[in-house]
């Protein structure tokens, strides 16, 4: 849905949030799994007709990181553009500076390893200097950041790194706990996605949502397990489909100019988030029943 959005108003962040925000509404309806308490609310009042400037609630959630990604990839060569469109895709639901600050990261970091990939960047991520100049007025951004570096420099697992941060029992849903270990990810297991993934999921916690915001920007690389990627099924966002959103984008991207993408299947919406849902139950039904 951001992509779609993105690649109609490439030049104009307003009326790419209000598209977003129109997608976001139709697709509550569809009954999604597992929405974020914020995102819910923010959609919410997008029907009660709160405009999309004004729709955020106050929340530090890690929803905005997690679908990010792609306006750090778009921009990456226009980093006032980036700000703006990273910030309108954020408080569209979610308005703490926190949200903000954690979004930004995941964008620029993205932006940086677009640039590596196509051979325009030495480095593969922003510094750790970079990233703390976000938001230099939040001392807990500052002291994250710095716990980054210093378990860099000791050469410390994902999983020391985690513990450190008091998350062995999972990392949270806040934004503040996400990204920090999602960077750390990023950096240690630089150019091993399959064993990046691995330390980053067996964390627990919220699996789904640093799974997404890693292998979005890890995955640029090319070296997601091929036995992965070849046995996704999903209708109607399937790999094709999604390939061809890529295809799109990078067009809009290059030309700066809108694309109109192909019609969404919204029909197939509803039945696929009820089957999911039944997957869902059962998987639950299963880990709570003795084997």
């Amino acid at each position: 849905m951001l992509c779609r959005a993105l690649m109609k108003f490439p030049k104009d962040a307003r009326a790419f949030q209000k598209e977003f925000a129109s997608s976001l509404r139709w697709w509550l309806l569809g009954g999604p799994a597992g929405i974020g308490l914020a995102t819910l609310k923010s959609i919410i009042r997008l029907w009660a007709g709160i405009s999309p400037q004004r729709s955020g609630v106050y929340s530090a959630g890690n929803g905005p990181a997690m679908r990010i990604a792609a306006v750090g990839i778009f921009f990456a060569d226009d980093p006032e553009r980036l700000r703006e469109y990273v910030l309108a895709a954020t408080c569209l639901t979610h308005r703490d500076p926190k949200a903000v600050t954690g979004a930004m990261a995941i964008a620029l970091t993205s932006a940086y390893r677009a640039r590596f990939v196509m051979g325009r960047e030495t480095a593969p991520f922003p510094s750790i200097q970079e990233l703390a100049g976000i938001d230099r007025g939040d001392t807990e951004w500052q002291r994250l950041m710095e716990a980054v570096q210093s378990s860099m420099e000791k050469n410390d697992s994902l999983q020391e790194f985690a513990c450190s941060l008091g998350l062995s029992k999972g990392v949270s849903g806040y934004m503040y706990h996400t990204v920090p270990v999602c960077l750390y990810a990023l950096f240690y297991h630089e150019g091993d996605f399959k064993t990046g993934l691995e330390a980053l999921l067996n964390l627990g916690g919220d699996t789904d949502t640093t799974g997404a915001i890693y292998s979005a920007v890890a995955g640029m690389s090319g070296n997601i397990p091929e036995n992965w990627s070849s046995h996704i099924k999903d209708f109607p966002v399937s790999v094709p489909f999604l390939e061809k959103h890529a295809f799109w984008l990078a067009e809009a991207s290059e030309s700066g100019e809108p694309v109109i993408p192909g019609r969404f299947p919204w029909w197939g919406v509803p039945f696929r988030n009820a089957f999911f849902f039944l997957v869902v139950l059962a998987h639950c039904f299963r880990r709570i029943i003795p084997c």
